[in-house]
């Protein structure tokens, strides 16, 4: 995955979405209950992780650490 990496909280779905690269046309797995991918119809490519009931699976707001059912792999920082 390439790209600029965004995050999204919808806190009255309690949705989080993490994504990475420019949004394409995509569709979307259930990987674990409540946890989905996102893949590029063209590519398989995973664009993004989305988690419902974000605040039920973790323990404090400050200290964020989730399990994603993928692997990724930062190559390189790029700063501007």
């Amino acid at each position: 995955m390439k790209g600029p990496m965004r995050v999204h909280y919808d806190e009255e779905g309690d949705f989080l979405e993490i994504s990475i690269g420019k949004p394409t046309s995509c569709y979307a797995s259930e990987v674990e209950s409540g946890v989905f991918l996102r893949r590029d119809e063209k590519t398989d490519e995973v664009k993004s992780v989305g988690i419902l009931s974000f605040k039920k699976r973790i323990k404090s707001v400050k200290d964020i650490q989730i399990t994603l059912p993928v692997d990724i792999t930062f190559q390189e920082l790029v700063t501007s």
